[in-house]
């Protein structure tokens, strides 16, 4: 994609405390009084960013359930894109439609209350789009419908198609999975060009994950750094002859590093991953950016975020 500009993507890791929706509400504003308007073109928050991630049960999760453009995530999200002249993401636990309610969770042993969802917000306050999540964590089974399928969004210059996803959308089917076979299905689903939809240029991940607990010693969740990109392989693996060496099916050594790619079949990747805990659940931060040029068969890690940083970290990528 050729931009009159670089793209500025705000990304927000912080962490939420459960079920504290107006703490976490001050919290995310406080973070952002920095930010001018007109200073950048997305600001990103986590997967379910003003509730907290690691409910129980259905039970516990019902109160904190917020309606599409009315509840408190869409309320926050479209003040912002209004007062920073951007486009606002962030996730959120979804109330069910009437129509809906009384469905099966993914595994069907639960009865479906909500949805792990995602909402986008425009400069001038317009409610964009929405997202549910397709692939079902272990707690989002208690209590979510999955949704249909991936979404993508068409968007002014600079950010063009931007592909949606949340956390687990990102590792499906992880018994079956190979670096070398995948599956890749998000991967695949941005560089698919199938019934009108242009190439992704922008994917943005929402997310949730859990701390690796390896190498606690560094700054980093590297095993997980390493692990995203690994699932986004097709975006950047190299293009070999029959019978060559693939060197990007080896694990990265290091998923630091920033090795410039520059060409026009290339998609940024925005992971916007929460910090802190849950109920003891520790999560992964390392919110990062990457910038993936497919056939170049290395990653361009732009910045990455530390374990248990809170905090905006503004990246500009050319």
């Amino acid at each position: 994609m050729t931009t009159s500009r670089p793209f500025r993507v705000a990304v927000v890791q912080f962490a939420p405390e459960i079920g504290s929706v107006e703490h976490n509400v001050k919290r995310a504003n406080d973070l952002c009084s920095k930010l001018q308007p007109d200073s950048v073109d997305l600001v990103c928050f986590p997967e379910m960013a003003l509730t907290g991630y690691d409910f129980p049960s259905a039970e516990a999760i019902q109160p904190f359930l917020e309606s599409p453009q009315t509840g408190p995530t869409s309320q926050f999200c479209r003040d912002l894109a209004t007062r920073l002249r951007c486009y606002v993401a962030a996730g959120y636990p979804e109330r069910l439609s009437e129509e809906e309610k009384g469905g099966s969770t993914s595994e069907g042993s639960a009865t479906a209350v909500g949805a792990n969802s995602a909402i986008i917000y425009g400069p001038d306050g317009a409610h964009v789009g929405g997202y549910r999540k397709v692939c079902m964590f272990d707690t989002d089974k208690t209590w979510a419908k999955p949704g249909p399928a991936f979404t993508s969004f068409t968007l002014p210059d600079p950010i063009g198609t931007l592909s949606l996803g949340i956390c687990m959308d990102l590792n499906p089917q992880t018994a079956l999975w190979s670096i070398e076979k995948g599956p890749f299905e998000i991967a695949d689903y941005c560089l698919s060009t199938t019934e009108g939809k242009p190439r992704t240029n922008v994917l943005l991940l929402l997310n949730a994950w859990l701390d690796s607990k390896e190498e606690m010693n560094e700054q980093w969740d590297l095993s997980t750094l390493n692990y995203w990109l690994l699932r986004l392989r097709p975006l950047w693996r190299e293009k070999k002859k029959k019978g060559d060496r693939d060197e990007s099916l080896s694990e990265l050594e290091d998923p630091l590093s920033h090795q410039r790619v520059t060409g026009p079949e290339q998609t940024i990747v925005v992971i916007c991953n929460r910090c802190g805990d849950d109920n003891g659940t520790l999560f992964a931060g390392t919110s990062a950016v990457f910038k993936l040029q497919e056939g170049s068969g290395h990653p361009d890690v732009v910045g990455v975020m530390t374990r248990q940083q809170e905090g905006v970290r503004i990246w500009t990528v050319e």
